[in-house]
């Protein structure tokens, strides 16, 4: 591989941005190709499905090998609650790198979330550091505006590949009529999950981080999700 092509492709990497480089069998000259680029690409059915599944192998004929790099899915959440609780270990297991955000310390304690990122401050402050990206999905759980508003601005800012918050149909009629206040189009308000979840008729803590984690993970095999 050429120095200059490695260079792009580790720069790809750093700043997690979706990348496959494609070497051609035949010749085994190198190129790479971002999500971007693949609807014109003879190999677009085969690269498609690469970015979505995030698998790295040989396409069918054996013509090109695709390495396929694709920046680690984060999962964060705003409310330390008893949903969230049950989301992170279910994340941790599924492979997601899960941050857990709510200012009220007497929930956001090491004991409760003792296995993932743990940030016991303000959204507005966590979210200098913390910084979402197409290839995270947010979750808001806390109820409270304060809370669960500034997350949902960064995400839908970042366009996070998911979006989701809790709430009723009127509890979230009012939470969109927030965010268009502050200029946000009935387009991007409408990426927002809500109600939250697959309809799977969760009633416990744990049924319903099941669908939420259902609705992160068909989002994230998504074709959508590169586009």
């Amino acid at each position: 591989m050429k120095l200059a092509l490695l260079s792009a492709l580790n720069a790809r990497i750093a700043a997690r941005e979706a990348t496959i480089l494609v070497t051609e069998m035949a010749t085994g000259s190198t190129r790479l190709v971002t999500p971007e680029e693949v609807s014109a690409d003879p190999l677009a059915d085969a690269l498609h499905e690469a970015f979505r599944t995030g698998k790295s192998g040989l396409t069918e004929g054996g013509s090109a090998f695709l390495n396929v790099h694709l920046p680690p899915v984060k999962l964060i959440v705003t409310g330390a609650v008893h949903i969230s609780q049950a989301l992170a270990e279910m994340a941790r297991l599924a492979g997601l790198d899960c941050t857990i955000i709510d200012p009220r310390t007497a929930f956001a304690t090491p004991k409760r979330f003792p296995n993932v990122t743990l940030l016991a401050e303000w959204p507005d402050q966590a979210f200098t550091r913390v910084k979402p990206d197409r290839f995270t999905a947010f979750v808001a759980l806390t109820h409270d505006p304060k809370i669960d508003d500034p997350g949902l601005v960064a995400a839908l800012k970042a366009r996070c590949f998911y979006i989701g918050a809790l709430g009723s149909r009127k509890t979230h009629a009012k939470r969109v009529e927030r965010l268009q206040s502050q200029g946000f189009t009935a387009d991007e308000t409408a990426r927002i999950h809500a109600p939250i979840g697959l309809d799977i008729g969760a009633v416990s803590p744990p049924e319903i981080a099941v669908s939420i984690l259902g609705e992160i993970i068909s989002a994230m095999r998504a074709k959508r999700r590169t586009a």
